[in-house]
């Protein structure tokens, strides 16, 4: 337990280095300037292909809406709540089909011309420019050519015209001045004398319909501030002073619509109260024969004082009960009207706000919707979704009014019933009157309800003319639009911050991406972060291709090169493991073949001799051993000869150029290779060694492909595990600690070799060597980052002025 104990050891702490970070994220720059230059590259070409939009805006305020009938009756105002509901319902207006035609009527409409453009051949609408005159001899709007017609001038005196017949394409050439037809159309062009020989240009005919999904789909209305009466129109569209225009013809037909509308209705009104005039003219005059006649006959020259108080409170409540029915007959008359489903509905009359005030705006709506009905009939079928769609909605409109009218039906008739209680004892204190008396006051009241009834329906009468004669638009235009030549999509300035935005973010989440999906070990940093066994030293990877074998040990051809240094480095720190032992036993492992063992094996031992350390280089990888190649001999003889008992020490013996350097080959491949390493005569030819060189290196098989190097690793003073940079996967920096601890070795210790400085694949944090077993388990080394460029080296590389990474190192 205390052996186990005494391998354990405390991971370096570790801590985040913002600059490395920043290095990091720089190391493939060109990655973040190319992913940025291909985003800006395409955010370019979609604004050069995206056709673009503008937007222009104009301005109306709503005055309160105070019907006519309200101005007669003395009906208060608008609530807020339908304030809000005008606003809406009148935005309606402004998009229906009929007041949409009737603007679009206000511009030249008839002929558009277009330009082709040179991106994908898209056509450039020129309004309101008319580069050819082009006169209709014949036109019928409901039958003509409906496409796209090509003009091109060929002289001074002719012309050819190209457009689709049946699918193909034709083509004629006519004379200036003079008509040719296309279908049931005709035209005449006159000779443009300024215009270029070289443009064609492309017109077609139009009729009001062809622009209501245009108009329509580029109309926006909205309140300028909430429960306001002033609203915002906007208009969006390809060409900016076809917006303008059209949307100052929207807002000027619509006040002509709203002033119609007006007229309209007090005209509906003014006949509604002639109708009853008429009728009650009749009965004036009547009950005035009447009276007269019964005097006449009866002798009587007037009533009493009694007789007449009562005969005159009869009469003010009978004038009220005859207002009363004459609103009721106004109500059946709107009721008839939307039943029957004319083409317009109007309330003829309005008595003290009997009526709901909303009322007003639902037959508007309801006008709006049957209008936009009638009108969408000359193109569809009654079956067709639009006509659907509105007829749907004009039963809703309906439902609303007829609640309405039946609610203020059940208002009138209760007040009918209170005045028919009122004037009951009153009819009982006539009937008490003497016979003539009570007839008199029964013709006098008749005579006296019919002339005031037919009074105030005068008087009604004429107000309606005069208001009639004063009518206004109910709304304003306060700002016009103007042409806005600036587009509003595509947003070129949000479109290439994006641009750049997303090229930022695809550069930097691709060099975080290769790093996540990175399994291998790159620097030191990462294997310090896996395991707490201690690195010994950092071999730097050769700048120049070096051969398979390595036959040219470069730690001896290249003494002035940093990859010579770096051996050199783990060298020194290889002489304060065991420094107890006068002759150490260094076993060199790793977990996979091809992370390099042999190759360091080889330079470390050259190293070592040359210090005056007789050493001697034992390929004990019995599988697969390159030493052979490396020395230039023959594989005859060697290892498995001495372990098979084939020979004996001093025959596997051999001599390489470099002094105090001996080594001894694998030998054939063996059919028991682990056997044979785990046989006595392993050990006794260690102990045989032992006696004649100073560091005995032993070039063993992967430890983590087969177990052959276990005995060798059990006897070995040092244990040095090869760990390469950019081939070894992060779970071969755990394997030497696991080993350690299973055989219960505290001799371990891990070289990285290959080391290239990749700062794409380095670590962002910093290891900080605190605690108890610093200074005891952890060796000075460096990675010679940076210090290519110190003038020490003759292998450096000259750095080239973008090479951003110089500026970090310095």
């Amino acid at each position: 337990m205390e052996e186990t104990d005494k391998i354990q050891h405390k991971m370096p702490s570790q801590e985040i280095d913002y600059f490395k970070i920043g290095k990091i994220l720089l190391s493939r720059w060109y990655w973040i300037v190319g992913s940025v230059t291909i985003c800006m590259l395409v955010s370019n070409v979609y604004l050069w292909y995206t056709p673009k939009t503008f937007a222009t805006s104009g301005t109306m305020k709503f005055e309160e809406k105070k019907s006519e009938l309200a101005d007669i009756t003395g009906t208060g105002g608008p609530t807020d709540r339908a304030n809000s509901s005008r606003i809406q319902t009148e935005t309606i207006v402004l998009q229906s089909t009929p007041l949409l035609e009737s603007a679009i009527k206000r511009l030249d409409y008839h002929i558009s011309f277009y330009v082709v453009g040179r991106v994908l051949n898209r056509t450039n609408e020129l309004y309101p420019q008319k580069p050819i005159d082009l006169q209709l001899v014949k036109f019928d709007s409901l039958n003509f050519f409906h496409d796209l017609i090509t003009y091109k001038p060929i002289n001074k005196s002719s012309f050819s015209i190209g457009y689709k017949n049946g699918g193909k394409d034709v083509q004629y050439v006519y004379k200036y001045d003079v008509p040719f037809t296309i279908g049931p159309t005709a035209f005449s062009i006159k000779y443009p004398g300024g215009l270029p020989s070289t443009v064609s240009y492309l017109f077609k005919l139009n009729s009001p319909d062809d622009f209501i999904g245009r108009i329509r789909g580029g109309f926006q209305a909205n309140e300028t501030a909430k429960n306001s009466n002033i609203i915002a129109v906007h208009e969006v569209d390809s060409n900016p002073q076809f917006a303008a225009d059209i949307l100052n013809a929207i807002m000027r037909e619509y006040l002509n619509y709203d002033r119609n509308q007006r007229t309209l209705s007090t005209s509906h009104m003014i006949q509604f109260i002639d109708s009853q005039l008429d009728f009650l003219s009749s009965q004036v005059k009547g009950s005035a024969n009447s009276i007269e006649h019964y005097k006449q006959s009866k002798k009587i020259m007037d009533v009493g004082s009694a007789s007449e108080l009562a005969g005159g409170k009869a009469r003010d409540i009978e004038s009220q009960r005859s207002l009363l029915k004459i609103q009721l007959l106004a109500i059946d008359q709107l009721k008839q009207q939307i039943i029957k489903e004319k083409e317009d509905a109007t309330l003829s009359f309005n008595l003290g706000g009997m009526v709901e005030p909303q009322l007003e705006d639902i037959v508007g709506g309801l006008n709006n919707l049957l209008a936009q009905k009638y009108s969408l009939l000359k193109t569809y079928t009654p079956n067709s979704p639009p006509i659907l769609d509105l007829n749907q909605q004009i039963l809703v409109a309906k439902n609303n009014i007829l609640n309405s009218l039946n609610s203020s039906r059940i208002q009138i008739e209760g007040k009918i019933r209170y005045l028919d209680v009122q004037i009951a004892p009153i009819d009982q204190q006539i009937s008490q009157m003497p016979a003539a008396e009570r007839d008199l006051v029964s013709l006098k009241r008749d005579f006296e309800i019919n002339d005031k009834v037919y009074s105030f329906l005068s008087e009604k009468k004429i107000d309606a003319q005069i208001n009639s004669a004063g009518i206004l638009p109910g709304a304003t235009i306060i700002d016009l639009a103007q042409p806005n030549f600036g587009p509003v999509s595509p947003d070129e300035h949000g479109i290439r911050r994006t641009g750049i935005i997303i090229g930022l973010v695809i550069g930097l989440g691709l060099i975080i991406l290769i790093r996540v999906l990175n399994p291998y070990i790159y620097d030191k940093e990462t294997i310090e972060s896996l395991t707490s066994v201690p690195i010994i030293g950092v071999i730097r990877k050769f700048p120049e291709e070096i051969d398979e074998f390595s036959s040219q040990i470069l730690a001896i051809t290249r003494p002035k090169s940093i990859f010579a240094e770096s051996v050199r480095s783990v060298r020194t720190n290889l002489s304060f493991l065991a420094s107890e032992k006068t002759h150490k036993i260094i076993c060199i492992t790793s977990e996979v073949a091809g992370e390099g063992k042999s190759f360091v094996a080889v330079n470390l031992s050259s190293t070592l001799s040359l210090i005056d350390k007789k050493v001697i280089l034992i390929a004990a990888d019995l599988r697969r051993s390159k030493l052979h190649k490396t020395f230039q001999v023959p594989n005859d003889i060697g290892l498995s000869n001495y372990l098979a008992n084939q020979c004996e020490a001093d025959d596997i013996i051999m001599h390489s150029s470099q002094g105090n350097l001996d080594f001894i080959i694998s030998g054939p491949v063996p059919p028991n290779p682990s056997e044979l390493l785990h046989s006595p005569r392993m050990s006794g030819l260690i102990t045989e060694l032992k006696l004649k060189y100073d560091v005995i290196m032993i070039d063993t098989a992967p430890i983590g492909l087969v177990s052959d190097a276990i005995p060798l690793i059990r006897i070995s003073d040092v244990n040095l595990f090869v760990i390469r940079s950019g081939k070894s996967k992060f779970y071969a920096a755990t394997v030497p600690q696991r080993i350690a601890q299973e055989y219960h070795l505290d001799n371990t210790v891990i070289v990285l070799n290959a080391y290239a400085e990749d700062l794409l694949h380095s670590r962002y944090y910093t290891t900080k060597f605190t605690g108890e077993n610093y200074g005891s388990r952890y060796y000075y080394y460096s990675d010679y980052s940076g210090y290519e460029g110190s003038g020490y080296y003759v292998d450096e590389k000259k750095k080239h002025w973008w090479d951003i990474r110089k500026w970090f190192n310095r």
